[in-house]
C-alpha cells in the first residue's frame, strides 16, 4: 500500500445495452484476455435467461436485488498486535461491497459444472436472486467469521 497518496478512482464505462455502470463493471469481471465482446454476449445471455425465470421485475432491478443478496456488510482484516495476529471485523465500504459481490458471483459460476459459461452464470444469478448458491454462502461465511471474531473489534483503528 502506497503511503504517498490515494489512488485515483477510475470511471467505469456503462454497458451499451442498459447504460448501467454496475453491469459494465460486471462485464469487466467476466472478461478474459481483453475479449469484451465475448464477455458482453455471456453477460447479456445470462441476464436474458434470468429475465425468463423472473417475470415480475425488470432485468436491472433483478440484477441489483441479487447483487444486494451477495454484498457483504462485514469482513475480517488481519492485524498484527503484540506478536499475535488477530482477525478484526470491519465494515465494508460500498465500492468494495460491489467488487466482492461481483467477484464471488463470477468465481462461483466458473466453479459450477455445465456446458457453457452462459449456462453457469445464469444458474448462479438465479441462485443469488433466490438467496441460494455459492456466492451467498461465501457472504454468510464471511459474516460468520466476523461474528466469531467480534471480541477483537476494539483493536480497530
Amino acid at each position: 500500500m502506497s503511503r504517498r497518496r490515494r489512488a485515483a478512482v477510475r470511471e467505469i464505462a456503462s454497458d451499451p445495452k442498459f447504460k448501467d455502470p454496475v453491469i459494465g463493471k460486471f462485464i469487466n469481471y467476466v472478461m478474459r484476455q481483453g475479449k469484451k465482446g465475448i464477455a458482453e454476449k455471456i453477460v447479456y445471455g445470462s441476464l436474458d435467461r434470468l429475465a425468463e425465470k423472473i417475470t415480475e421485475e425488470s432485468i436491472q432491478d433483478a440484477f441489483h436485488k441479487l447483487l444486494s443478496n451477495v454484498k457483504p456488510h462485514l469482513e475480517v482484516k488481519s492485524r498484527r498486535i503484540g506478536g499475535s495476529t488477530y482477525q478484526i471485523p470491519i465494515e465494508v465500504r460500498d465500492s468494495r461491497k460491489v467488487c466482492l459481490a461481483l467477484r464471488w458471483i463470477v468465481t462461483a459460476s466458473k466453479a459450477r459444472s455445465g456446458h457453457s459459461m452462459v449456462d453457469k452464470l445464469s444458474a448462479e444469478l438465479v441462485d443469488a436472486y433466490n438467496n441460494k448458491g455459492e456466492a451467498v454462502k461465501k457472504k454468510e461465511n464471511t459474516h460468520k467469521m466476523a461474528e466469531a471474531n467480534r471480541a477483537f473489534a476494539h483493536y480497530i483503528w
